[in-house]
């Protein structure tokens, strides 16, 4: 039954690529390398032809599934040749040489009809077919991938040859490890290939992209794939050769010997940095057009510099970033200050005592913009003023590439690249890739400068902006001091004006010291949580101090306390308060009104003095450092509104020219029956 199902299954698959290889022959094919595909059907077909006449176990059937790997080989070849011809033909040549090899020893089998002899030459065949359909399956996958269109014919034609490799693996992985032909797996093989046949005719007359897009990865895998596959040929041999020269008692323990010394030994050559350089050199050297693949570089480049993760410092980024370019080992940031430059980072490079640069070098590097080359300068091929610029230790040390780093035409710094791995000199991809990256580096050194930059000047004017309110609570003090001196020439005899100026004067003392603190820059002004306050209490302690000097009245439509900072607020009461006496006549009372509306504590300063337009209150009167006062520093109202807010509060203004205006600050009400923070109070005051 098996056997009647290999015939009928191969000849209809014969037929069936015959037709289709016919087809394709008339057809002109605008997008299809069409020799290479009919040549390949015509293969198939005789190979399917072969085992359905002759027999599976057939030398000629052998013979034509070696035309058959070829012909598709061949075919799969064809647009990957025009992208990267040279590295993708060492992968392909050596899986050729691998089917080629697997046809002699098929032809010595046959030759050579000995048990012993047949019995090694089978093994060696099965595993060489064996590695040959893995290998088939890999480049396949890969010219899968590498298509530009989707759903292009050829990618289908791909798949199917996936397929048919993938199914030569499994019978060929169970004959040499089983050590019996899988006939049952060999019919199904005929009737997956008559179901192939329709796919391979649908395929041709698909137009599509046939165009390969080899990357730089891809050429490496083929070429990993060919020295994995060359070495498991060598192993594969070697074991064989053991089994003829070796006696049977010893053969396992040979083999294994082999087995485990030769990985050892290739594990040990491969894993060498300096064999990886020079690999890296050659291949890139013989096999592709350029040196470097930009696109895969540039994306390791910005990874480096802008990855999130990493803990090393901006500095030290920049270094590891450009030295990975050229597989540098090591490399220092030098960066430009008054007496020329200095050693600012280094990534991978001894601690020396660098003496960094002189001024020349940095004038030098910033007027050419040229990457110095130190094998010329210790060769003397460079011009006197580049040598004369250049530091002694840098020609003593290591070092293969000064890059500077050139940001609008202003120099940033530069980069000491030491040596690679393998000695090279500078070609014109280095140069570019060099320049390019340097700017790029630079761009972000500039960045990282303003960075540092604008946060000093944001420290800078967070200290400008608390000496500024400082200086208007000492100009208010000096105000109040002023005011209390004139009055002690009148009222210097009244007791109870002395007590009341002594009690302002310690009061101003406490408030200056406090002052002073604030200006240190460990100070950090914090609200404190909001407690509750008693509006009228603190109204008649703000009220109290500018008796001393001016009418003030306190009063209470409806008792409120509200959830506040006490000392924030009464600061902010104070500093309306003061504006309405200054604002005031002097024999005009200034109100200070506390109620309740529309469900929130108010506390309003009223006063009749000159009053503000419309104008003003709408566009300059929160606005800092505009004042209408003569000697005004324009922030108190700023402040006071500033210090509201913060407490979930907000300040309204009803004021009109020549008849007075009116502060409602609003804050959110307390609770009834809630315990007012008089310690805080206290504290305040």
């Amino acid at each position: 039954m098996t056997d009647t199902v290999i015939l009928w299954g191969h000849a209809l698959a014969a037929l069936l690529f015959c037709m289709v290889a016919l087809a394709q022959a008339r057809d002109a094919g605008e997008v299809l390398p069409r020799r290479t595909l009919v040549t390949a059907l015509l293969a198939t077909a005789l190979w399917a032809l072969a085992v359905a006449g002759i027999g599976p176990q057939d030398l000629a059937a052998r013979v034509f599934e070696s035309l058959r790997n070829l012909a598709w080989l061949a075919f799969m070849f064809a647009p990957a040749r025009r992208t990267a011809p040279r590295a993708l033909a060492l992968a392909y040549c050596a899986l050729a040489v691998t089917i080629l090899v697997g046809t002699a020893v098929a032809v010595a089998e046959a030759s050579f009809p000995a048990p012993e002899a047949a019995a090694i030459f089978r093994a060696s065949r099965m595993g060489l077919r064996m590695m040959a359909a893995a290998a088939g399956l890999v480049l396949a996958n890969q010219l899968f991938a590498g298509l530009r269109e989707p759903r292009s014919g050829l990618r289908m034609i791909v798949g199917a040859l996936g397929a048919l490799w993938a199914l030569d693996l499994l019978i060929y992985g169970l004959a040499y490890f089983a050590s019996f032909d899988p006939l049952g797996l060999i019919a199904v093989r005929g009737a997956v290939t008559v179901l192939l046949a329709p796919l391979f005719a649908v395929a041709i007359h698909r137009r599509g992209d046939w165009t390969l897009r080899v990357s730089r990865a891809v050429a490496w895998q083929s070429i990993a794939l060919a020295g994995a596959a060359f070495y498991l040929l060598v192993m594969v041999l070697a074991c064989q050769a053991i089994t003829l020269v070796v006696g049977e008692e010893h053969q396992r323990v040979a083999q294994t010997a082999l087995i485990f010394g030769g990985t050892a030994a290739l594990i040990t050559v491969v894993s060498s940095p300096w064999l990886r350089a020079w690999a890296k050199v050659m291949l890139a050297k013989h096999l592709f057009r350029h040196r470097y693949d930009y696109r895969a570089e540039w994306l390791r480049f910005t990874d480096t510099l802008g990855k999130p993760d990493n803990p090393a410092p901006l500095a030290e980024r920049v270094v590891q970033a450009t030295a990975d370019l050229t597989d540098s080992p090591a490399g220092l940031l030098l960066v430009p200050h008054e007496q020329g430059m200095h050693v600012a980072a280094r990534w991978n490079w001894p601690v020396q005592a660098e003496a960094g640069a002189g001024r020349e070098l940095a004038d030098w590097l910033a007027a050419s913009g040229r990457i110095v080359e130190m094998d010329g300068l210790r060769s003397a091929a460079s011009g006197p003023a580049e040598a004369a610029a250049v530091p002694q230790w840098m020609l003593d040390g290591e070092g293969w590439a000064l890059v500077p780093l050139m940001h609008f035409e202003r120099l940033q710094g530069a980069i000491l690249l030491a040596r690679p791995p393998v000695p090279r000199a500078l070609d014109w991809e280095d140069l570019d890739l060099l320049r390019l990256a340097g700017r790029q580096v630079a761009s972000y050194l500039a960045e990282a400068n303003a960075q540092e930059a604008l946060g000093e000047a944001q420290r800078f004017d967070e200290f400008n902006r608390r000496f500024a309110f400082i200086l208007h609570d000492i100009k208010n003090l000096v105000s109040q001091l002023s005011l209390l001196a004139r009055n002690a020439e009148r009222h210097a005899d009244n007791p109870e004006f002395r007590a009341d100026m002594i009690a302002t004067l310690q009061e101003s003392a406490g408030r200056m010291n406090d002052l002073l603190a604030r200006l240190s820059q460990h100070h950090r002004s914090r609200a404190e949580p909001p407690v509750v306050v008693e509006l009228s209490a603190l109204a008649e302690r703000v009220a109290a101090r500018l008796r001393v000097t001016h009418p003030v009245v306190v009063t209470v439509e409806t008792p409120a306390a509200a959830l506040a900072d006490p000392a924030r607020l009464e600061q902010a009461v104070a500093q309306l308060a003061l504006n309405a006496v200054q604002a005031s006549a002097p024999a005009e009372p200034v109100t200070i009104l506390v109620g309740v509306a529309d469900g929130r504590a108010t506390l309003d300063v009223i006063d009749a003095g000159c009053g503000m337009s419309l104008g003003f209150v709408r566009d300059k009167l929160f606005k800092p450092f505009l004042s209408t006062k003569p000697a005004g520093f324009g922030i108190g109202a700023f402040e006071a509104r500033q210090l509201v807010i913060a407490m979930g509060g907000s300040i309204a203004v009803d004021s009109r020219e020549g008849e007075g205006t009116r502060f409602r600050l609003s804050l959110p009400l307390a609770q009834p029956g809630a315990e007012p923070a008089t310690a805080s109070l206290s504290r305040a005051a």
